[in-house]
């Protein structure tokens, strides 16, 4: 066997844990407790959307390298560089301007992604006490912030340089807020004073 240290995978499974819960229990919890009598009218996550601002990101560029690397170590895909829409001159900030990164997921991999925040990185906050409920946007999306990388399993504490937090934003096809958080309450987002509901 070579000694060369093997890479870990950026893979997702094929079907991840999380996408089978949702598919054999959580869509028939909210078909019975709002009535949907159609398939097509039960809720799902559609894609989730890990955003990392960074104002100095144009003149530390190795430092934005980093936040690349991590969001990458954390989702299991590369992470796209963001840049400024328009030029703000009082925030000294031009048109095109490196101003963070962030990564996009949908199917099995973010089903995994989900799993891993729910089960593994949300029980190492400290201090947690549920996450909010009211930062649903009226159209059934859910955003929230996490103050730092390092709940991540996947980042070494040892090696990291700048502690940074981010912004996550599930988002849904509910038409409601309501639905939507029965949605992520029934695959197991523990809200704020309730008790999570274990996904087997």
């Amino acid at each position: 066997m070579s000694e060369k240290t093997q890479q870990p995978t950026t893979e997702a499974p094929a079907v991840a844990r999380l996408q089978t819960h949702y598919e054999g229990t959580v869509r028939a919890n909210l078909a019975k407790q709002f009535g949907f009598t159609n398939p097509h009218q039960v809720p799902r996550v559609r894609k989730i959307v890990l955003n990392v601002g960074f104002g100095d990101a144009g003149k530390q560029t190795k430092a934005l390298d980093v936040i690349v690397a991590e969001l990458g170590q954390v989702t299991g895909q590369k992470a796209v560089v963001t840049k400024a829409k328009k030029s703000i001159a009082n925030f000294n900030l031009r048109e095109g301007l490196p101003v963070g990164a962030s990564v996009t997921l949908r199917g099995s991999r973010m089903y995994e992604f989900l799993d891993r925040f729910i089960s593994v990185a949300i029980p190492r906050m400290r201090d947690f006490r549920g996450l909010p409920t009211r930062s649903f946007d009226g159209r059934g999306n859910y955003t929230f912030g996490i103050k730092e990388q390092m709940i991540f399993p996947e980042i070494d504490y040892d090696k990291v340089e700048r502690i940074h937090g981010m912004d996550i934003t599930i988002v849904t096809d509910a038409k409601r807020d309501d639905v939507a958080m029965a949605l992520l309450r029934e695959m197991g987002m523990p809200f704020r004073g309730e008790l999570p509901i274990l996904v087997a």
